[in-house]
């Protein structure tokens, strides 16, 4: 029994020294006094904002993930909802409506200005990277959640580093006001909506991790002198969190949902679509109508084994969801656009390939080259040497060659030296030239020939 109770002491005494946030942390009160600061939204803080969302909409409609990051790397978003974190925390019941005022101003202006660069745009059209904010994954919750936690955890410890532009970039906050932005200008009320929802689930899931990292370092709560203002600080608190969380975790929830859904779905086509002599040239998944559309092309499937694969939907939790299998290649099965996707992206992973393989081969010969000139310039570099040495050498030939034995066909590296003597050298002379060459050379093996 003490045994036990010494490794768990042992436990967890390692782990208090290599996982306690306190050792490093900074004073409390410039931690918050940096995030507060972080929260007014006036004057050059706001032009830069605007600034940076004109730069990260024209890397969206150009497709340039480069100037996008560099946009959010300039962009001051975080502050805000950093700030709705930190009140709840605190119990701070004005920093909490200064946050919130601010947050509101940010997103207004941020979708406005997004809305304007669209509405005069000279590119017009749904580029991936502007696709790729509109629909928000359950991935994009933990990236939220766990990029929160590192930038409260970074602001509070001494050495400050780099980690709140890396959240920035990886939470992604300001991409989906432009495409909010986007959808707005071009009409689209589902890209709007899309966007907004991840901007939302983002947004909150930073100041959740903001509070909770708050709270696991122990930051002093605001003390009030009167008791009853400080009981409805904290109800008027609560109903914004709840107010706050309430539709995020109804969202969530429908993420996840979405989520487990299209997993299940993709283990489906995978498993009982396989059918010989046939590929899946398109699939299209629908969480909202309970659909599951698959393009093939090839041999064309009975439709008995179309309908024992569509029998075994319920193995794989897809209760109610109707499978459409389109065979052929008439027009009503196939997307064009769907064969272009394919074909390219075939295209680029061979071409990928074909590069590499390219790659190797020429640095295989780039090192075969340098071979070759060392061994070159080594040749005349011993030239004047040997003279010295040796007067009776007239050329020297030293080259890297390949041997390959008859019995066993291993393989293995050998250096050659070819030299013409004006007078025959003794056996002696030639084990003296041929150590100091191996010795000069470099070389493990070394066979010398003398004419």
């Amino acid at each position: 029994m003490k045994t036990d109770e010494r490794n768990k002491f042992a436990i967890k005494s390692f782990l208090g020294e290599y996982l306690d946030l306190r050792k490093d942390k900074d004073n409390e009160l410039e931690t918050v006094d940096s995030i507060r600061k972080g929260v007014e939204f006036k004057g050059a803080n706001l032009w830069i904002l605007i600034f940076a969302i004109f730069m990260a909409s024209l890397g969206l409609n150009v497709n340039s993930t480069a100037v996008i990051i560099g946009a959010m790397l300039i962009s001051p978003l975080m502050g805000p909802i950093m700030g709705v974190g930190l009140s709840v925390g605190l119990n701070d019941f004005e920093l909490m409506k200064r946050s919130l005022k601010s947050f509101l101003i940010t997103t207004a202006f941020s979708v406005t200005t997004a809305t304007i660069f669209f509405l005069f745009a000279p590119i017009a059209g749904s580029q991936s990277e502007l696709l790729a904010r509109t629909s928000p994954t359950i991935y994009d919750v933990f990236i939220a959640l766990f990029g929160g936690l590192a930038g409260v955890v970074a602001l509070s410890t001494k050495e400050k580093g780099n980690v709140i532009p890396g959240v920035a970039i990886a939470t992604a906050l300001m991409p989906p006001l432009c495409t909010a932005g986007y959808g707005l200008a071009s009409g689209n009320l589902i890209y709007f909506l899309g966007a907004f929802y991840l901007y939302f689930i983002n947004s909150v899931f930073i100041s959740l991790a903001t509070f909770l990292g708050v709270r696991v370092m122990h930051f002093q709560r605001k003390e009030f002198v009167d008791k009853t203002r400080e009981k409805t600080v904290r109800k008027y608190i609560v109903l914004i969190v709840i107010l706050t969380m309430c539709p995020a975790v109804y969202l969530t929830y429908g993420i996840i949902k979405s989520t487990f859904y299209e997993a299940a779905a993709n283990r489906f086509i995978n498993e009982q679509l396989g059918f010989d002599n046939t590929q899946v040239l398109d699939k299209k998944i629908s969480y909202e109508h309970k659909e599951v559309r698959v393009v093939l092309i090839g041999s064309e499937v009975p439709d008995a084994s179309i309908s024992i694969a569509r029998s075994k939907l319920k193995e794989y939790k897809l209760d109610d969801t109707k499978l459409i299998v389109l065979q052929g290649m008439n027009n009503e099965a196939v997307d064009v656009s769907s064969i272009r996707a394919m074909v390219m992206e075939d295209f680029y992973k061979n071409s990928e390939q074909r590069l590499q393989e390219q790659k190797v081969k020429i640095s295989q010969l780039e090192k075969t080259l340098e071979e070759y000139k060392t061994y070159d310039a080594m040749s005349r570099k011993l030239v004047p040497e040997l003279k010295v040495l040796y007067p009776s050498i007239t050329t020297l030939s030293i080259a890297h060659s390949l041997e390959v034995r008859i019995d066993s066909l291993k393989t293995d590296t050998v250096t050659l030296a070819v030299l013409k003597f004006s007078k025959r050298p003794s056996v002696a002379e030639k084990e003296k030239i041929s150590e100091w060459l191996k010795a000069r050379v470099g070389a493990k093996q070394l066979r010398l020939i003398t004419e």
